[in-house]
């Protein structure tokens, strides 16, 4: 039987308002040590949110971080997946949407991320990428 996603996802994403600021949102991301969450508005998830999106979306363009609202800078245009879909399946969604990271849905919330170094570290641990994946943070 194909292995599911959520042998592989990260779970319990970190989970931000629309409405939430960026700064609110990185700082979210800093106490987690992750690069992205999700966005929801009232419960369902409206997006994905970087620490790139953050800085190409707010600061590159002059925005104020403390202002600027996480629904404002997240990626919009989502892939998701269930949690029992096979890994196959994130995997040609990576390729075909050219992203990093799928949200992981069930019953319309977020149960966890799905990232190319989950896949790494689950596929080919001896890969660098794994071996990135899996180190601890910088201080």
């Amino acid at each position: 039987m194909a292995q599911a996603v959520r042998d592989v996802m990260t779970p319990d994403p970190v989970v931000v308002d629309v409405n939430d600021t960026a700064s609110k949102a990185a700082q979210e991301m800093r106490d987690a040590d992750t690069g992205a969450i999700v966005v929801v508005k009232d419960g369902q998830i409206q997006g994905i949110l970087t620490d790139r999106d953050i800085v190409v979306r707010a600061v590159a363009e002059g925005r104020d971080p403390r202002e600027v609202k996480a629904g404002e800078t997240c990626s919009e245009e989502l892939a998701t997946l269930a949690p029992d879909q096979p890994v196959e399946e994130a995997i040609r969604l990576m390729r075909e949407r050219h992203v990093r990271r799928l949200p992981v849905v069930e019953d319309s919330k977020p149960v966890g991320i799905v990232s190319i170094g989950d896949l790494a570290m689950e596929r080919d641990e001896d890969s660098v990428l794994a071996e990135i994946s899996a180190a601890p943070p910088n201080a």
